[in-house]
């Protein structure tokens, strides 16, 4: 288990314990395809992952540990074109990124880049505000679709 996923785990049980909820087998479950899973991942692909390893888990479990891991603070709910939530695990470095989205075959890319950041800085200072956060979502086409190794079949 890595270090990342110990931390988050840690922070999930803390909150669990704080709010009188038991760890369970199929939640530890859960959270462990979801940290390995890496991100941007929708109920029901978390769902086929679990059910890989466990087909008696159904789909209001895994839909309500999600919701369970946003509110303890270690995964991210993310709205993208689709109206489809998708959940991807907190980074406790605080490591920043933005995402393209492909709206020919769906594929979410993240990047970073210092220069983006910096202008939305400058920008937001000219209208006179600091800026507390933000998310960047870019949305695209493939320029190959047909040959696109992101394409779902």
């Amino acid at each position: 288990m890595s270090e990342g996923m110990v931390d988050l785990r840690a922070k999930l049980f803390a909150h669990m314990r704080a709010n009188g909820l038991k760890n369970t087998r199929q939640r530890e479950l859960i959270f462990a395809c979801f940290v390995e899973d890496g991100g941007h991942v929708s109920v029901d692909d978390l769902l086929a992952s679990v059910q890989e390893r466990n087909a008696a888990v159904g789909y209001a479990t895994v839909y309500r540990a999600l919701k369970l891991f946003v509110a303890a603070g270690v995964a991210h709910e993310r709205r993208f074109m689709e109206k489809q939530a998708r959940y991807e695990p907190v980074s406790l470095d605080d490591d920043h990124h933005d995402h393209l989205i492909c709206t020919d075959c769906g594929h979410i890319f993240e990047f970073d880049d210092d220069v983006i950041e910096g202008r939305q800085t400058e920008i937001a200072e000219a209208h006179g505000l600091r800026i507390t956060g933000h998310r960047h979502q870019v949305y695209g086409n493939c320029i190959k679709p047909e040959s696109c190794s992101h394409r779902r079949e």
